[in-house]
């Protein structure tokens, strides 16, 4: 039988919106209620406690921060001792809650990335849990970062569709056609364009990894929470933290700290004041080869800094193997398409909008294309055209057209069109910016531009940035302001 836990994206949700909420829920309806901390502790105790070793977790005084290690593996190591897992972690994560801070701060670390594992050698990171289990697993994060850890919280991953629709499911922009029958991998089967996924097709897209690096994966994985953390309100997860705390306890091993009322007390209340603070994602540096993502030790120690000061990772979330990161261009040199590394794709594009025309958009939905298109790029099929239903049940005109960065693998970026007018992926806008006499929402992570909008009397349309998010501020305003009507 399936139980109620989501895979790695989701995880991520349920560390914010199911660790906070959680906790913070208890918090919330009164620290004083203790018959809430007993639930959190109830659901805690429903699996066997982490065998860690003497001393290996920091202590810290009360209202201090803390470091949580989260691992999620595809099912529970048998043991805890060395040589006994037999599984992976899909999901190595620290987590820093901190009252001081004006953020949560998240730093995945790469399943792939190359490391030392302690009396084991050199090897990827996610083996340490084949080969110790969550024991050795935490010895390697304390001995590659040099940080403290207060608490680790073991996960496993099965039951993430029941997860997903306990909290209605999640809109999400999906960047390119997902498909995939072969034996060799998980089946997956979804379209461009933003949708609601459910279910199994949730599980599948954030588990995707056939044609992806791990850096890409990550990146999805990241996507999909901050999308679903735009959509499900505080209140909702409130609502629902009985069966979140259920879904939490069936399916999470931690440590014997956690198994005290003293504890958890003291956790909810530093998950009371950063529930309501916007989660920080330090995005990991590193070099994609052809077997391992290899960081070097200054890399990492800068890492560790954003992290402990909750600082965003600027520029993009990384780069093709052999890819260097575009120079900006000199200050007095004309910004035309040809300095911003974009070409004219007028005849291209003006073909997508005439095949979205014929496959039913048009008139209520009116078509505009992209003329201009970052160089190495080009369109990667013909656009999709199709239903997008609200919660509400209402039914909307949409269409995706898809372009692939033909030198860097899993890079994909985009324009949607909809005659739904306020899909919640265009909720609260990081500015506003009139330009040409047109108005754009321009949405921001960290420094980078992921997403920029327009409207029109009848539908509403957005450029979307990769997954990596590799095209600068000004590529993706130029490639914006390029858009042209169709017909």
């Amino acid at each position: 039988m399936l139980q109620d836990i989501p895979r790695p994206g989701l995880w991520k949700r349920l560390v914010i919106g199911g660790l906070l909420v959680i906790f913070a829920a208890a918090g919330a309806t009164a620290v004083a209620a203790f018959h809430e901390i007993d639930k959190v502790v109830d659901a805690l105790e429903l699996n066997p406690e982490l065998k860690l070793g003497k001393n290996t977790l920091a202590t810290t005084d009360p209202g201090e921060p803390q470091t949580i290690l989260i691992l999620g593996s595809d099912r529970r190591p048998r043991r805890n001792a060395e040589g006994a897992s037999g599984a992976r972690s899909d999901t190595i994560m620290l987590v820093r809650l901190n009252p001081h801070k004006d953020a949560t701060a998240i730093m995945s670390l790469p399943r792939d990335l190359k490391v030392h594992i302690p009396r084991h050698g050199v090897d990827k990171i996610n083996a340490a849990y084949e080969i110790g289990g969550p024991s050795l697993t935490l010895e390697t994060v304390k001995e590659l970062t040099r940080l403290s850890v207060n608490h680790v919280i073991n996960v496993t991953f099965e039951g993430f569709w029941r997860a997903v629709n306990a909290i209605g499911c999640v809109y999400t922009d999906v960047d390119r056609d997902y498909f995939n029958d072969s034996a060799e991998f998980t089946y997956i089967n979804i379209n461009q364009g933003y949708q609601r996924l459910c279910a199994r097709k949730a599980l599948q897209y954030v588990r995707y990894r056939h044609t992806d690096t791990d850096l890409v994966r990550s990146a999805r994985q990241q996507d999909f929470l901050r999308q679903m953390k735009q959509q499900v309100t505080y209140t909702d997860l409130i609502s629902n933290r009985d069966k979140l705390m259920k879904i939490f306890g069936r399916n999470t091993a931690t440590d014997a700290g956690l198994r005290s009322r003293a504890e958890i007390l003291r956790l909810v209340k530093l998950a009371y004041f950063s529930a309501g603070q916007p989660i920080q994602e330090i995005h990991f540096e590193g070099e994609i080869g052809p077997s391992y993502v290899e960081a070097s030790n200054a890399q990492v120690k800068k890492l560790v800094q954003q992290f402990l000061k909750v600082e965003d990772s600027p520029g993009p979330r990384g780069t093709a193997p052999g890819e260097t990161p575009a120079k900006k261009p000199r200050r007095k040199q004309r910004r035309d398409a040809g300095s911003l590394n974009l070409y004219d794709a007028s005849v291209a594009g003006e073909d997508q909008g005439l095949q979205t025309v014929q496959a039913g958009a048009g008139g209520t939905l009116p078509v505009f294309y992209p003329t201009l298109l970052l160089n190495s790029s080009e369109f990667a099929y013909g656009p999709r055209v199709y239903k997008l239903r609200s919660p509400e049940g209402k039914r909307y005109g949409a269409y995706r057209m898809v372009v692939r960065r033909t030198n860097a693998n899993g890079e994909y970026y985009g324009l949607q069109g909809t005659t739904w007018k306020d899909p919640p992926i265009l909720d609260d806008p990081t500015e506003k910016r009139t330009v040409g006499g047109r108005e754009y929402e321009l949405h921001f992570a960290g420094d980078r531009l992921r997403l920029v909008a327009w409207r029109t009397s009848k539908a509403s349309y957005w450029i979307s940035n990769t997954l990596l998010q590799t095209l600068t501020k000004r590529q993706m305003m130029a490639i914006a302001r390029s858009a042209r009507r169709c017909c």
